[in-house]
């Protein structure tokens, strides 16, 4: 328990008080006593400011020791001591090892400055200046004498921390505290360093830089941060573990499949003797080993990767593939050993650059491998960040929550304060409000509005506004309030009134937007009309907003005005604006022009949901303040360490990584590049620029560099992410907090429509004055007539749905009412169907009467149509109040006919409507049938599945094709007979009302216009869309819709959000355009596609000049910033960081327009790339995430708390993989009778047998580990036989489980498991031998055994850690599969589009023999890596090829009629940024299962709920006890059971004293019933719950359903009375015995006697306790 704080005064600590604390001590060492969960109060922490309940705060207190006022330190011998500003600091009273007395005047003289507030600021001073010299490469001439002045400043810290705190004097000390003791190794290091002979320099500037954390204890914030995340890194502990071993196992795999693989390369092979080269790979004298004679793709640094596999890619013609060189990549991306497979698999699993490593794999081993590369870098990767961002998320919201506590709970006199300062600022602004009156009372009421608007925008920022000096507000009151005239007033308020007039606010709305169209319309090349057009609206809109501003100024005044923070926003725009102009032409200020954007947020006052979100994110940014010092600061560390580690290795070994030997791109030399270094790795981009350090610098320190930056780095920012989805996690749409501008456009545009809407009504009844009457007249009488007894408000509540929601049941219509009015939301699951259509329902054969009688029953089930009367129909739609009154309208006007007509006339009518409703009615049972439904999803499958073989060789296989015309046909037909079902089935009406059906209808009309498409040749392009079949896949299957729901449920009202993030993309596009319009032409060499040196080619003139040259050309970046949708684009790649470097290159090199860019001649514009990333991605990223979560949980608690994406027999399932989960144990085989096998049973169920498998397991795997490509031949030979070892000790195990337990054996799915690994491994040891190891790999047994390591993973078997954290995903399971069948149909339908759009593409970039269109299967490849969202830049450059320069448009393409080899860069474009977004929305919905479902689980250990399995394990236990089935145990057993529970029910012995507690019932017999023993220890685990009683009266009723043979029976008494019972005889029995002994003393003659009696009551009690020990052991004593 936390010790909360006595309000006391506080008192100087003095050695009497020193003496009391040692008494108090020796005291409580001499009584026993339980107060050790006495608590530390936070409030009271080092370094917090002391609460005003301890009172003020006299001179003589300050900087002088005090007593503690923690009690839990009441007992540490410990003092504290205040500054002036009331912080706390503690020191230890203790004399140990060099720490003086408390009383001393040195010790005293030293804690003064030590706590002195200038004390501090200069330690913190000195080190900013510091780090300030660190970040310098040559220091300047006072460079040396700051630094020693600098060591001098720490030295004397440190010696005023040692005498005022001791050294090692308790947990206050000077080592008492971790900061301490690093700060004190560095300056003894740096002073050793400084006054030694050695030459340890290079050593010295590492570890100075050490000193920078030094920023850390000086900000409590920061250090109370730091121990925050130490703890989040606690419990992610158990996370980081089952990385490792996933880690270790996947890059085992990686060895033993694609081992060596990556050495493979087409080497040139001379074409004499070929027959015997092509055996002999070193031995033949034409053999050449130079990488010259590599075969070398276009642009590519590493040779071409070559394998022996079919599907593998194949050399050209006169080269060979043969295993030679080293690895791709600098020699760094290979399998060869567990270190670089390892290294492989962390960077799959980080996603940094995994296409690079995914093309190199399935060139050398085949497109087979394609599902290693699912496996890790989607799934895995995929879980692991779940697993992380869960953990992190539960963490942070658990110190939210205790925050938000602690906030609850502070004390009284703190409210009382700012009630007090509330009322101050009430009483400020009425004195302003009286003070106005006075001035003038004609401006009273609009006095009042503006100060009421004044109140608003206070409260608004009153948190962030400081208080001003009063004098201040009197002068601002005396100048700025302006009434001087009676005829300003009066122009005041006419301005007023125009100002703030509704039509007033929406023509400033319209301007906004009109402006930001304006700033989007800017492009580059531009004409000049256009551009004058522009600088001419720009000019309007400056106008227009400083007009705004005068006015609203005048109108305001000036005090009132720049009260609202809106306003002050405003008038920076204007001041921007005005500027703009008269600065715009000179030179080096042309940054107003880019200051523009910021009227983009001027949106904001008029747009709540912007509004909100901003508030949020400012709110958001001060909580987690610390947070983002933190990373700075870990972010500047990094540098600095990176830059004195590596930076003059990157100078003196530059060479090997340039062939100019000059510095690359990203280096460490310098403090601005080494920040860029530390960023990108960050940004999750470090492989490449870690395949350079570890040329320049080497291996080992590379890696731990980069390890320590990525695993840290990456901790913060995962805490940061994770506070800002839990801010905007908790967004609320803020319609009803919008302000007044808002209101204000919301009541013009409703003026608008009013006013059209009364001149379209004006109109229409000039023209239908007298129908409209006599309709109305009709209509009147009609409803007098016949709803006499229902008037409309009646009918009003007999709608859609019942507006009673307090009953359950009726709540669950309404859910399924809302979800069916919704497009593509309304789905007919299995049993569900659509009704027959009222406006074709047969009405014929009703009379007035039955007519009358139906629409009179106005019971709770509503006004059901005519069409529930099919017995086909299961689903009644109700009627609204219009529809009631047409039906009834329709109904007369009918039987009126009717009864005009004769008799032969209406049997004719009858026997047509019979005839017509059977036709109908056998339409509907054949649609509804199971076996139709079939039928319909396997043709849905075919004709989707058809699309696959349309390939580019489509056309040299007639016979595929043939059939497929065919199909196509047969499928047309059969969908279109199935939609003419539905139409005379449930009618058009009912049929359209459907989304999933008119899905349908469109897959039909594209079945249609695909047929009509190949009729005829001008209308072939209709074919194209023969993708859009697969869109009937949606419909037909339940898993899918459900996905689609809930999609559209948890995106659809995020809407606002997405316009939000979308105004954030385009402020920086339009700034984009701004900074680099027509700045990314360059002129190349079209020859090798390097760009001239700016002292070859200055500009495009010259360029243009030197184009005698046909290879020459001045050619733009394909991705740029001419106009604002290749900004988005742009940002898009960066966004996505594909591409995003040659997008940042051709930035940083931008000179001017037309202008030949240089190498880094702009750098600083790095810092638009910085800014993107942070505010347009990272925050963005949050908000987006946090109000998808936010509109997930208001769904899934509608739907009562289950999972949103899985179906109701899903949910069955889900149940019972929750309860295989949770419980593992199985019937254990029975004990053989045989001696010799009961032995056999023993040993093999024996712990240490199973601890014995598993330690074999791991060795197996160490022993893979130890293996690698270039390994000798008795490595090879001793591996080959510890293999065979261990397929001798598995086999050996098989074979004893198989004696222990017979058949037994194979009912357990681990034992077949094991048995399939111990036959497959004797396979695979023996078949290499018969068929040579050609055909099977040697690692063949290795992955078989490996695959045992599974076990570790089992409950009970491996840590249970392992299974806690496997428990999400195995959950999440049915979620997630139905997800994954979402992303492959999205896949599919993209690969289709795909192969139709770019399967003749030119292969180039991301294009390759591996990855293009040509088939489904290569699609599939490049469709993955985009899933990814890796390696689309590529893709996408080649698809960008549409010119002739580029491509060749008369291209043959053998095999087919397709000419040309150019791509389309529109349908590119949109194909991949349609793709990414939907991908996006999809795999963001996946982490939140995963998540969601990982918070369930820990919320439910927390909240101490019981669950279905807690239950079923009680009987399971209970069936021990009471193995005949009487619901009853003896008394004395109670205390076992309640020890032989399992945990959250289980009561550890000793638990008698708890079990009497309870007061259970006890019957005759001292019995106990079953019912009574679970309803006290559910009530025990619960607690006192609101819900308890519900739950137990639950738990009654279904033990009674359970067992309806229950035996009644009367109590006799309880435990606690029975121990009462006991209690008592035993004080009689004692006061009894005190008597007589009395007695005895009086009467000595008696001796004898009173010696029998003593016997006899000896025996009696003897007699008593062997009753009571008789009794249940729960009645014996505490």
């Amino acid at each position: 328990m936390m010790a909360s704080p006595e309000l006391k005064g506080l008192a100087p600590f003095s050695r009497k008080s020193l003496e009391l604390i040692k008494q108090h001590i020796a005291k409580k060492h001499s009584e026993e006593n339980e107060e050790g969960d006495v608590k530390p109060n936070p409030d009271l922490d080092v370094g917090r400011k002391l609460p005003l309940t301890y009172g003020t705060l006299s001179g003589g207190m300050v900087s002088e020791p005090l007593e503690d006022v923690d009690p839990y330190y009441y007992n540490k011998k410990t003092f504290m001591v205040l500054n002036k500003n009331r912080t706390i600091f503690r020191f230890n009273a203790t004399s140990i090892f060099c720490t003086l007395s408390p009383f001393s005047t040195i010790r005293g003289t030293t804690i003064k400055v030590l706590v002195h507030p200038l004390f501090q600021l200069s330690i913190l001073i000195g080190v900013l200046t510091d780090c300030i010299l660190m970040t310098m490469i040559n220091l300047p001439e006072w460079g040396p004498t700051a630094e020693h002045t600098l060591l001098g400043i720490y030295t004397f810290e440190i010696l005023v921390k040692i005498i005022a705190r001791g050294i090692l004097a308790g947990p206050f000390s000077f080592f008492g505290d971790p900061w301490n003791g690093l700060d004190f190794s560095v300056t003894l290091f740096e002073v050793v360093t400084r006054f030694s002979p050695l030459n340890l320099t290079y050593m010295l500037q590492i570890i100075r830089t050490l000193r920078i954390l030094k920023i850390i204890p000086l900000n409590q914030g920061l250090k109370s941060l730091v121990g925050i995340l130490i703890h989040y890194l606690k419990k992610l502990t158990g996370a980081i573990a089952l990385t490792l071993f996933f880690l270790s196992i996947f890059s085992l795999i990686g060895m033993g499949l694609f081992m060596g693989n990556l050495k493979h390369k087409c080497l040139w092979w001379p074409q004499e003797n070929e027959n015997e080269t092509l055996y002999n790979r070193t031995g033949n004298l034409h053999y050449t080993e130079e990488t010259e004679n590599f075969y070398y793709l276009e642009g590519e640094v590493d040779a071409l990767l070559c394998g022996n596999r079919t599907d593998a890619s194949q050399c050209p013609e006169g080269y060979v593939c043969v295993k030679a060189g080293k690895n791709p990549d600098h020699g760094s991306s290979n399998f060869d050993n567990f270190g670089w497979a390892f290294l492989a698999l962390f960077r799959l699993m980080a996603q940094d650059y995994p296409e690079a490593l995914y093309h190199q794999i399935l060139y050398a081993s085949g497109k087979i491998y394609m599902i290693f590369f699912v496996v890790v870098t989607f799934w895995f990767a995929f879980y692991m960040a779940s697993l992380f961002l869960g953990i992190i998320f539960m963490a942070y919201e658990e110190d939210k929550r205790t925050a938000s506590e602690k906030t609850e709970i502070e004390p009284k006199f703190q409210q009382t304060i700012r009630a007090l300062q509330d009322g101050n600022e009430v009483a400020e602004n009425k004195s302003t409000q009286i003070e106005m009156k006075k001035r003038s009372p004609a401006s009273v009421s609009t006095s009042v509005d503006m100060l009421e608007e004044s109140t608003f925008g206070h409260k608004e920022l009153k948190n962030s506004r400081k208080k001003c000096p009063l004098c201040w507000y009197r002068t601002a009151k005396t100048f700025l309030i302006w009434d001087c005239s009676p005829y300003w007033l009066k122009l005041k308020d006419f301005v007023h009134r125009i100002i703030m007039d509704p039509f007033t606010d929406l023509f400033l709305t319209i301007c906004i937007i009109l402006n930001i169209f304006i700033l989007a319309m800017e492009h580059y090349p531009m004409s000049e009309d256009t551009w004058s057009l522009l600088n001419i609206g720009n000019m309007i809109f400056v106008g227009i907003f400083t007009a705004e501003m005068i006015l609203k100024i005048i109108a305001m005044h000036p005090y009132q005005y720049f009260q609202v923070g809106w306003n002050i926003f405003d008038s920076i725009i204007v001041f921007l604006g005005v500027a703009e102009f008269y600065l715009t032409n000179i030179e080096g200020l042309g940054l107003f022009r880019h200051l523009r954007i910021l009227r983009i947020f001027k949106l904001g006052k008029y747009w709540p949901t912007f509004r909100r979100l901003m508030l949020t994110l400012r709110n958001s940014l001060r909580a987690l303040k610390d947070g983002i010092l933190l990373l700075f600061t870990f972010v500047f560390f990094s540098t600095v360490f990176g830059m004195k580690l590596f930076g003059e290795r990157y100078k003196e070994c530059v060479c090997h990584v340039d062939k100019d030997c000059q510095l690359p791109r990203w280096h460490m030399h310098d403090f601005f590049h080494s920040y860029l270094f530390v960023f990108r790795i960050l940004c999750g981009e470090w492989i490449e620029t870690l395949w350079e350090c570890m040329e320049v610098v080497g291996q080992s320190s590379c890696i731990c560099f980069y390890m320590m930056v990525i695993l840290i780095g990456n901790l913060l920012i995962l805490y940061l992410f994770v506070g800002f989805v839990s801010s905007f996690h908790s967004y609320k749409d803020a319609t009803t907090e919008e302000n007044n501008e808002a209101i204000n456009v919301q009541l013009a545009v409703t003026r608008i429509k009013k006013g059209i809407n009364y001149v379209l009504l004006t109109i229409l009844c000039r023209k239908q004055n007298a129908p409209k009457k006599t309709v109305d007249h009709v209509n009147d009488t009609y409803v007098k007539e016949n709803a006499s007894d229902h008037t409309l408000s009646e009918l009003s509540n007999i709608q859609d749905f019942p507006r009673d929601k307090g009953k359950s049941s009726d709540t669950e219509k309404n859910t399924m009412t809302e979800n069916e009015s919704q497009s593509l939301i309304p789905s007919p699951s299995v049993s569900e169907t659509v009704p027959i259509a009222s406006g074709e329902s047969d009405i014929e054969n009703l009379d007035n009467k039955e007519f009358m009688s139906k629409l009179g029953h106005g019971d709770s089930k509503g006004k059901i149509k005519q069409s529930s009367s099919s017995e086909c129909s299961t689903v009644d739609i109700a009627l609204s109040e219009e529809e009631i009154v047409d039906e009834h309208e329709k109904s007369k006007h009918l039987i009126t006919d009717r009864r005009r007509s004769s008799p032969s006339q209406m049997s004719k009518e009858h026997k047509k409507g019979k005839i017509w409703q059977n036709i109908r009615k056998t339409c509907c049972k054949i649609v509804e049938n199971s076996w139709f439904k079939c039928f319909i999803g396997l043709v849905t499958l075919l004709s989707t599945g058809a699309l696959a073989f349309e390939d580019i060789y489509i056309d040299q296989r007639k016979t595929i094709k043939i059939l497929l015309e065919y199909a196509d046909m047969i499928f047309t037909y059969i969908f279109i007979l199935e939609m003419l079902l539905k139409w005379m089935a449930y009618g058009f009406k009912a049929y359209f009302s459907n989304g999933w059906y008119r899905l349908d209808f469109m897959v039909v009309i594209v079945f249609c216009l695909s047929l009509i498409g190949k009729t005829r040749e001008d209308l072939k392009p209709l074919t194209s869309i023969k993708f859009l079949r697969a869109l009937r896949v949606l419909s037909q299957f339940e898993r899918m819709k459900v996905v689609v729901r809930t999609l559209i449920k948890t995106t659809l009202p995020a809407l606002s959000v997405f316009l939000v993030c979308f105004m954030i993309w385009l402020s920086f596009s339009i700034m984009g355009v701004h900074l680099f319009a027509g700045k990314f032409y360059a002129c190349i060499d079209q020859l090798n596609g390097e760009r001239f040196s700016m002292s070859e080619v200055l500009n495009r003139s010259q360029c243009e000049s030197l184009m005698y040259n046909e290879s020459l050309s001045w050619k733009n970046a394909q991705l740029n910033f001419d106009n604002v949708g290749n900004g988005f684009l742009a940002l898009l790649q960066v966004a996505t960081f594909n591409g995003w470097t040659d997008i940042v290159y051709s930035a940083i090199d931008s000179v001017g327009v037309e202008m030949q860019p240089h190498f880094e001649s702009n750098l600083y514009m790095y810092f638009y790339f910085i800014n993107f990333v942070i505010f347009g991605l990272f925050l963005p990223l949050s908000m987006l995430i946090g109000v998808i979560i936010t509109n997930f949980n208001k769904h899934k608690i509608k739907q009562g708390g289950s999972n949103m994406f899985i179906t109701a027999k899903q949910k069955k399932q889900y149940r019972g993989l929750k309860r295989l989960m949770y419980d593992d144990s199985q019937k254990p085989a029975p004990h053989p009778g045989n001696k010799f096998q009961g032995f056999i049973f023993d040993l093999v169920t024996n712990q240490v047998f199973n601890v014995s498998i598993m330690v074999l397991i791991c060795c197996q795997a160490i022993a893979m580990m130890i293996e690698n490509d270039e390994q000798s031949l008795q490595v090879d030979t001793a591996l080959h036989w510890v293999n065979s070892a261990f397929v001798v000790l598995y086999t050996v195990e098989c074979i004893l489980k198989l004696i222990a337990f017979h058949c037994y054996y194979f009912t357990t799915v681990w034992n077949i498991l094991d048995f399939m690994v111990v036959i497959f491994s004797i396979t695979g040891l023996f078949l290499p031998m018969t068929v040579g190891y050609y055909l099977v790999s040697p690692s063949l047994v290795q992955l078989i055994l490996l695959s045992r390591v599974i076990h570790i993973l089992r409950l009970g078997k491996g840590p249970k850690v392992f299974h806690d954290l496997m428990l999400p995903l195995m959950l999440s399971l049915p979620a997630l599969l139905n997800i994954s069948l979402l992303i492959f149909l999205v896949m599919f339908i993209y690969a289709i589009f795909g192969m139709y759009n770019f399967a003749y593409v030119k292969k180039e970039a991301g294009i390759n023999d591996v990855s293009n269109f040509e088939t489904f299967g290569s699609s599939m490849i490049c469709l993955f890596q985009v899933t990814i969202f890796a390696g689309w830049d590529g893709l996408l450059s080649a698809i960008f090829n549409g010119k002739w320069s580029d491509c060749d448009p008369d291209k043959i393409n053998p095999g087919t009629q397709v000419r040309g080899d150019c791509g389309n860069p529109s349908v590119g474009i949109f194909y991949f940024v349609s793709y990414i977004f939907i991908i996006w929305l999809i795999i963001v919905n996946m982490y939140i299962v995963v998540i969601t479902e990982f918070l369930s689980i820990v919320s439910k250990k927390k909240t101490r709920s019981l669950s279905e399995d807690d239950f079923r394990k009680f009987f399971q236990v209970w069936e021990r006890f009471d193995p005949d089935r009487t619901q009853y145990i003896d008394s004395s057993k109670l205390s076992d059971f309640a020890a032989a529970l399992d945990p959250p029910l289980f009561m550890a012995k000793p638990n008698k004293g708890q079990l009497v507690a309870m007061d259970l019932p006890m019957a005759v017999g001292d019995r106990i019933h079953c019912l009574d023993i679970l309803l006290a220890f559910t009530k025990r685990v619960v607690g006192k719950d609101t819900g308890m009683e519900k739950i137990l009266s639950e738990i009654e009723s279904a033990f009674v359903l359970a067992n309806p043979f229950k035996i009644t029976y009367e109590p006799i008494t309880t435990t606690l009375k029975r121990k009462q019972e006991t209690v008592s005889a035993t004080i009689i029995q004692r006061a009894y015995k005190n008597y007589r002994l009395r007695q005895n003393d009086k009467n000595t003659s008696d001796i004898s006697i009173m010696d029998d009696n003593q016997d006899v009551q000896t025996t009696k009690e003897g007699v008593c306790l062997d009753k009571a020990k008789e009794k249940p052991a729960i009645q014996s004593q505490i």
